[in-house]
């Protein structure tokens, strides 16, 4: 079977940036299970996956534009240190979820200066070109409720 829209997939697979450093990979929690053409990977890995089938081996480098996007320094912003709801403990490269026009939005604390944070919105992985090692570990169709629901479930996703 190959890899096609509303099929579930499991890849194992090894992330590394354009210098070749491990950003992330399948060895520490097992293979990634994902729906294909439901956005739930970044676009270019997912494209490249497309019509492969079980046991394919792929390198893929995927520009920025085509994995988290470029930066947008819009995204940053310093924020006074008093809108924050608990000031203790607030240390760099923490996260919270913020609420925008544009919906919710996680950001990251990149600097505290005195009484002034700076967070930035940006994926982590924004603005980086990308390579991913990866191997097609499983192909299988997706059941109704998998669909309805946008994820896989059961022994490979989440249960309700």
């Amino acid at each position: 079977m190959q890899v096609a829209k509303n099929k579930v997939v499991g890849i194992d697979y090894k992330l590394t940036d354009g210098t070749g450093k491990m950003i992330d990979s399948s060895d520490n929690h097992g293979p990634l299970f994902y729906i294909q053409g439901t956005g739930s990977l970044i676009p270019g890995l997912e494209t490249a996956l497309e019509g492969k089938k079980a046991g394919d081996n792929l390198k893929v480098a995927i520009a920025a534009k085509d994995g988290y996007g470029e930066r947008n320094d819009s995204l940053c912003q310093n924020v006074p240190r008093a809108q924050f709801e608990s000031t203790e403990g607030l240390e760099l490269g923490m996260q919270f979820e913020v609420e925008t026009e544009q919906g919710e939005l996680v950001v990251t604390v990149t600097k505290i200066e005195g009484d002034t944070v700076t967070v930035d919105g940006n994926h982590p992985l924004a603005g980086m070109d990308l390579n991913f090692d990866v191997t097609v570990k499983e192909v299988r169709e997706a059941s109704a409720e998998e669909l309805a629901h946008g994820h896989v479930h059961g022994e490979h996703g989440h249960h309700h």
